[in-house]
C-alpha cells in the first residue's frame, strides 16, 4: 500500500473530495477577480451574486455534512418516489446553503457598518476570507444512533424536547 493511499483511508479524503471542498472558496477568489471588470460588467455581477448567494453556506454545511447525513429523511408512507430520501437531502443542504449565505453577509454587513467600515468591496473580502477558514476546518463527525427495539418509542436525551 502507498503511503499516499493509507493517509487517504486515514483522513477519509480523496481528491475529488479536496476539490468540492476547496469550490466555495474558489467561488470567493473568483469573485474577487472580477471586481477588476468594469462595474456593469455583467460577468462581475454574476460571479459576485453567486458567490454571495451559496459560498459561504456550502462551506458552512461542507462542516457539518457527516452530522447532516446521519439522519436520512424519512419518507411518506406511500411511497411514490424511491429517491425521495436523497432528493430531500439535497434540497435541504442547498436551502440550508442559501440561507446560511445570506445570514452570513447580513452578519458580516452589520458588523462592517458598526464599525463605519463598510463597502461591498470588504463585505466581499471578509466573506471570502471566512469561506476559506470554513473550507480548512475538520468536518463534524457524526454522533452514534441510540439503538431502540423495533417498535419502542425513540429514547431522548436528558433536557431533550424530541
Amino acid at each position: 500500500m502507498t503511503r499516499e493511499r493509507a493517509m487517504t483511508q486515514r483522513n477519509g479524503m480523496t481528491p475529488q473530495d479536496l476539490v468540492i471542498r476547496m469550490l466555495p472558496p474558489f467561488g470567493g477568489w473568483l469573485a474577487l477577480a472580477a471586481l477588476a471588470l468594469p462595474g456593469g460588467s455583467p460577468l462581475r455581477g454574476a460571479a459576485v451574486a453567486a458567490f454571495l448567494a451559496v459560498g459561504p453556506g456550502a462551506a458552512l454545511v461542507g462542516i457539518c455534512g457527516p452530522a447532516l447525513r446521519a439522519r436520512r429523511a424519512e419518507g411518506p408512507v406511500e411511497r411514490r418516489d424511491a429517491r425521495f430520501e436523497r432528493h430531500s437531502d439535497l434540497l435541504e443542504r442547498l436551502m440550508l446553503a442559501v440561507l446560511l449565505s445570506v445570514g452570513a453577509a447580513m452578519l458580516v454587513a452589520t458588523v462592517l457598518i458598526a464599525a463605519q467600515a463598510f463597502s461591498g468591496d470588504r463585505v466581499l473580502l471578509t466573506l471570502t476570507l471566512l469561506t476559506t477558514l470554513a473550507a480548512f476546518c475538520p468536518r463534524l463527525r457524526a454522533s452514534p444512533t441510540p439503538r431502540t427495539a423495533p417498535g419502542a418509542a425513540p429514547r431522548t436525551r436528558k433536557g431533550s424536547t424530541l
